[in-house]
This record gives structure tokens, sequence and C-alpha cells, in this order.
């Protein structure tokens, strides 16, 4: 149950009575939202101030108060009050609350319901070129994708998850020079993945200029230039050429398996820009047969997001420029790959929403990708590009290694996990100095807690500001015991889990018939309403596809029930029944810690 739209359903009559325009009506009911100071209550309704210009002038206080009177009987809020300037405060019963916890307990979901309307929708993320190793560049796409798939699952949708993979460039053509003039042919026998490995980063090394673009060569650098001709002969069918491709793919997609199944993500589908080759005269024939297409200058072009294809040198710097989809010499582009994807995807899977999680530097991109789509007929699907910003080293520069190149992901992860085993072990030492209750673990529970705190801290760091933005990385924050981190989450999951190992409790009988609720305190109030938040934050997430939605959801509830266990024996508490309240509200603190985690893609463990 979302008790947020359960209230906001009840202002929705009276507000439909009152306003003028019908129209206006939805986005005055998005102005319940939650208070910002509990004081005033828990939730806040805002629109008086907007209404009362709208209807000639009106005080709002008035029309605050008449909202109020006219509010249909229920028996979730106590009687509104009307504060200031026409604020409506709002506060929950404490016996509602008691029994919706008491319902949430049962609940798999934990309140949340499923959608009354599921869409089917294609996500398309990570796309790593994939005769190279996973760089720090990918960590992101990949990370927000698999947040997103999981709270659009969560929810009832149908997702279905397509990696877009780079395995047609100009990253063949060095492996390919390398596999000719530098292989070890016995550790190529005995290890591809690894020879490929080192044969990208012993040609890139041969370059005179070292960069990780894909731009021209310039005209000194031999390497280079054999390079690109070794691609231009694979794109042009050589045999030899294509016969080394297709040997060494399987290596290639090998690279890629053990990044993917340490950060437990699992993508549907593959396709790689080869799988779309065939397609892609087709693409740009169908085109100019539609005239949506022209020929400028040799290459056919696609009009900018505006429909224009500028023409003269004056007219370009004025309006976006069009795309091209095939070169003068007959080569196809990366917009014509994408055209044919969409094409694909659009007849195999039927989706009602197509997702790019794919940084913020290509938005002009699939702003012309997708007005170029909806001229071609896609219009009832909906196209989105899900930007996000960069990762910043701790000087705010683009994040390398010391030596000043790109970090390869393996290498991030491994350092993720050392320190945060240097971490665990500090705080494991402290706290038994302290005379606190730890653990006894053996190495291999020690060397999985490493690993699940390593790997969280990455992703929650990632996630837990707006994707939009860019962040700091560093990992003295990020696997930090107190604020908003992925380590303090899983410290307190497992501290509330050694209650119940502590109290010899078996909580599995909360989820099957939770006791009563009983409220006395401040504290046990205010976690309760936390408990019931969770909805929301689910929602809301998957609405505007913001995971940090779910992370912000957490740290409310973390310090809730921080407050909470501070202040109210569990295991100790005055009778019986408050102790089997309080347990029940500590099981779902973990219950609630666990499933949000979940939807980030972040692991907990019984025991820290």
């Amino acid at each position: 149950m979302n008790l947020l739209k359960h209230i906001r359903s009840l202002f929705e009559p009276v507000l439909a009575e009152l306003a003028p325009d019908p129209a206006k009506v939805p986005d005055f009911v998005g102005m319940v939202k939650p208070a910002a100071n509990a004081e005033n209550g828990d939730y806040q309704a805002n629109f008086a101030m907007p209404l009362a210009k709208i209807l000639g002038g009106r005080k709002p206080q008035e029309v605050a108060k008449e909202i109020v009177a006219k509010l249909p009987p229920n028996d979730i809020l106590e009687e509104p009050t009307v504060a200031g300037p026409g604020f409506i405060n709002l506060r929950v019963k404490t016996a509602f609350l008691a029994k919706a916890v008491q319902q949430i307990a049962i609940d798999a979901k934990l309140g949340v319901e499923a959608v009354a309307k599921p869409k089917t929708f294609v996500i398309d993320y990570s796309g790593p070129n994939v005769a190279k190793p996973l760089h720090v560049g990918h960590l992101r796409s990949t990370i927000i994708g698999d947040a997103l798939t999981r709270i659009l699952r969560f929810l009832g949708h149908t997702v279905i998850t397509d990696n877009h993979l780079g395995d047609w460039g100009t990253q063949f053509g060095i492996l390919l020079f390398g596999y000719k003039h530098h292989r070890d042919a016995t550790a190529f026998e005995a290890d591809p993945v690894r020879e490929l490995a080192r044969l990208y980063v012993h040609v890139r090394g041969l370059f005179k200029k070292k960069d990780d673009e894909e731009d021209e060569a310039p005209i000194d650098d031999p390497v280079k230039q054999e390079c690109q001709e070794e691609t231009a002969k694979l794109h042009a069918g050589d045999p030899e050429n294509v016969a080394l491709w297709k040997l060494f793919m399987p290596a290639c997609l090998e690279m890629l398996r053990p990044i993917y199944d340490r950060l437990d993500v699992k993508i549907d589908h593959a396709f790689g820009e080869s799988f779309y080759n065939p397609m892609l005269p087709g693409v740009v024939d169908e085109m100019l047969a539609k005239r949506i297409a022209s020929v400028s200058k040799g290459a056919v072009v696609i009009p900018n997001a505006k429909g224009v294809i500028p023409w003269t040198d004056e007219e370009m710097k004025k309006e976006e420029p069009p795309a091209i989809i095939r070169k003068r010499d007959g080569a196809f582009t990366y917009t014509t790959t994408d055209l044919a994807t969409i094409k694909y995807r659009a007849e195999t899977w039927n989706p009602t929403t197509m997702l790019y999680v794919v940084d913020a530097r290509q938005a002009l991109h699939f702003k012309t990708l997708f007005a170029q789509a909806r001229r071609w007929g896609y219009e009832s699907v909906e196209f989105q590009h899900i930007p996000f910003g960069s990762i910043l080293g701790e000087d705010k520069k683009p994040f390398q290694t010391r030596r000043g190149g790109t970090l390869e992901l393996s290498a991030l992860l491994d350092e993720a996990v050392t320190k945060g085993s240097e971490k665990y072990e500090q705080s494991y030492a402290e706290r038994k100095a302290s005379g606190r209750k730890v653990p006894d673990l053996t190495p291999e529970e020690k060397a999985d807690i490493f690993e699940v705190v390593g790997i969280g801290a990455v992703k929650y760091a990632d996630l837990s500001g707006s994707r939009t933005s860019d962040y700091v990385f560093s990992y003295d924050k990020m696997l930090a015991t107190d604020g908003n981190t992925a380590t303090y989450m899983q410290y307190a999951y497992a501290r509330y889990r050694s209650i119940f190992r502590e109290g010899e409790v078996d909580e599995t009988r909360f989820q099957i018939s939770p006791p009563a609720v009983i409220i006395t305190e401040a504290a046990e109030r205010a976690l309760a309403m936390q408990l019931l938040r969770f909805p929301e934050a689910v929602e809301a997430a998957a609405a505007d596809y913001l995971p940090h939605l779910i992370t912000g959801y957490l740290w409310d509830l973390a310090k809730a029930a921080s407050v909470f266990y501070e202040s109210c024996q569990v295991l100790k508490a005055p009778t019986p029944e408050l102790k089997e309240s309080r347990l029940l509200l500590v099981d779902l603190v973990g219950r609630l810690i666990r499933q949000a985690l979940d939807l980030l893609g972040i692991r907990t463990v019984e025991r820290m």
C-alpha cells in the first residue's frame, strides 16, 4: 500500500469540485508530500495558495479550511490542521499505523503493490567494446541499468535487457594487428582470454598518440593506421580477418563474464553491432524511399530532432547538425546501427518503452535518433535517454589510475575489496577490544564479507547521488561505517539480525502470524512511518528512473531505526506484548534494508 497515494486520493474529489480547470487537479494532488518537519505532521498539502489565486484571489487559509471541511470520512488521518498562509498539516492515526505495519509483515513485497497497467521495457545498458577489458567508464551504465531493471521488475513490469556490444569496431583492428605481428602462440593456445588482453594493451602502447578515443590516426602513426586498415578489411569481408574475428569472439566475451558475475549483473541479450550489420543497407534504402533521409555531398543524412537538414555553413551554426547514416565511401555509422536496433527491438519484443542508459555526452545523438525513429513509424514507443554524469577522481578530473591511464574495472573492484577487508578488520578489532560481541568467522566467511562490502560500497556510492550528477570516487568515503553508505546499511542489517540470534527468536513466525503492533513511544511511531514509506520510494524511483530515491529512503529508515534501537528496549521490553511488537519492528527493518539493497544490486550478510 502506498500511503501517500491513499492520502492524495482523499483530496482528489474535493479538488475536482473546487478547481475550475479539471486538468490542474493532478498537479494540485501532487502537492501533497511528506512533511519536511515531523513536528508539523506526517504529510503536508500546499495547494491552497495556488488554488486561491485561480479562485479569484480568495484567501489561502479560507480555501484550505474549506478543503479540510469537505474531506470524506476516513480511518487514515487525524483531523487536519491549517497553519501559516494555508498549509494543511496531516497526521496519520496511530491505530492505522499499527494495523498497516502488521499487514506489511505478511507481504513478501513489504507493501509494494504491482502496477495496475504493467509495461514492457527494453533497457539498453553497459554496452562495452568486447575486444578490450571493461574499464571504469562502463561502471555507471552497468550499475544504473541493473538497478532500474530490478526496480521495474519488482513493480511488475516486463523488462528485457540488452547489452549492445561493440564487436565490430576499430578495437578488433588492434587485435588483428597484434595477433598477426606480436602474438605468443603458446600463450594464446593456453589462455586466449589473457593473451588477447595482453595484445590489446601492447598494441595500444605502440601508438604514438595515446588516448582512449577512436579518432582518426595521425599521419605519422603507422601502427594505428595499420590497425584501421585491418578493421576496414574485416568490414569488407576479408576471409582471413573474418575467420580471426570468429576465433576471437568467444575469448572476448569471456573477458566480460567474470566482471558481470562479480557485479551480480545478468543481462538477457547481448546482440553486438555485427548482428545488425546485414540490416544496415535496408535501413538506409527504406529511409530514402520514405523521404525521411536525403543525399548530401555524396553521403546519406537524416534530419536533426527539429526535422531540419541545414545545408550551408551558416545554417549549421544556427541548427543542430543532421546525422549521417551512410558515408560517401559507403560505410555505415553508429546511427545506422542504432536505427536497425530500434527496428529489431520493436518488431521482436513490441515494447512500450525503450530506455538507453548512456552517459550524458550522447544527448544530442539520442535526441536525433529518437526523432528519426518516430518519423520512421515508431510513434507508439516511448524512447528515453537515461543520462548520467562522470566519475571523477579526488582532483575533480576524470577518474584514472595513478599512472594516468583509464582504470580497468576488475582492478577497481579488487582495490575496493582489499580496502573493504582492511576496514572490516580494523572495525572488528576495535569492537572486540571494547568488549562488544563479535562473531567468530571462518576465513571463507570473511572472504565473502570482504567481497560483499567492497562491491556494495562501489555500487552504493554510484547510486546514492542523482545519476545526472558527477561524483567523486573515494574509497574512504564509500567504505565509511557511518553516514549514507552501503557499509553502514550492511552493518545495520547484520546488527538487527543479531538480535534474533541473541534472543534465540525464530523470526519467521512474524511473517506468518505477526503480533499486534503497539506504539507507545515517539521513536516507535517514527519508525512505523518509515516502514510504510517504502512503496513511495520504489514508485518514485521507477517513475523518474532515479535509483538514488531508494538510497534516500534507506538513509531515513536507518536513522529512524537507530533512534528506536537506542531508546526502546527490545529483548528486555517491559511486557511480553511490547517485546513481540518491537521484535516485529526490528524484523521489518532488516527485511526492508535487505530488499531495498537488493533493488540496487547489493548483497547483505547475516553476520559481520
